[in-house]
């Protein structure tokens, strides 16, 4: 069994994987880190090895408790992945973006694919039919569009993310509903549609934190996930064990 973990920008989401199949998933506060590795591995005996994805600070404690459990491969830009990667500046590439290239060769090989994290950014990452990484977008997410509306402004209230009744906003909070979420899918279903008009056979696939509050009101077909980040790094991890 394999042990992955993916530190976000906030949560830390846990996942055991037997051989290609996600048998446990778990989001936590990384202030409950160690006592939720001291669980999984309480739990589930035969994790005999780990990968580490980290886009925050994962404490250097907690990585050298990690490796005192398990074989632990921390993903970085030196490793070895599964595709060609010609973005132009490497070492400036998310390892989440990575990994998320990852499950698209895994799951969609020779394939043209595009993948959509909507998470805190909203992230749009493609690969060719020839396992080729080309790159993407990255844009604000849902919460960060929320926030600069109240950040940026003298008096915008700060609100929940929340489907618009209809286009036109019949109050502040209706046309800022209206701005943020049909901005976005506005946006989404644009990025697809110039995408397929060079790739008619297009794949694509939304995943990440607000990807089922996004997805039936795209007009796309899209495939929607939310464990893709999990399953590449869990990729990555069987794919440099076997080199």
């Amino acid at each position: 069994m394999n042990l992955v973990i993916d530190v976000g920008n906030t949560f830390i989401k846990i996942g055991v994987f037997d051989e290609s199949d996600l048998v446990y998933k778990k989001t936590i506060e990384p202030s409950d880190f160690i006592e939720e590795i001291d669980i999984a591995h309480r739990d589930f005996s035969s994790i005999r090895q780990a990968i580490v994805s980290s886009v925050a600070n994962l404490d250097d404690d907690a990585i050298t408790y990690l490796k005192k459990l398990f074989s632990t491969l921390v993903v970085d830009h030196h490793l070895d992945m599964p595709f060609k990667n010609l973005y132009e500046t490497p070492e400036t590439l998310g390892i989440d973006r990575l990994a998320l290239v990852a499950a698209a060769v895994d799951q969609f090989p020779e394939k043209n694919v595009l993948v959509i994290d909507a998470g805190t950014c909203i992230t749009y990452e493609f690969k060719n039919s020839k396992e080729e990484y080309l790159g993407g977008a990255i844009a604000p997410g849902i919460r960060l569009r929320y926030h600069s509306l109240n950040n940026y402004t003298a008096k915008l209230p700060l609100l929940e993310p929340k489907i618009p009744i209809n286009h036109i906003g019949k109050s502040t909070n209706e046309a800022i509903h209206s701005g943020v979420v049909q901005g976005i899918l506005y946006e989404i279903n644009g990025v697809i549609e110039e995408y397929c008009n060079i790739y008619p056979d297009l794949t694509v696939i939304l995943t990440g934190g607000d990807a089922h509050f996004l997805s039936k009101r795209l007009k796309n077909s899209i495939f929607a996930t939310s464990n893709f980040l999990l399953e590449g790094l869990n990729h990555i991890l069987v794919f440099n064990n076997n080199k």
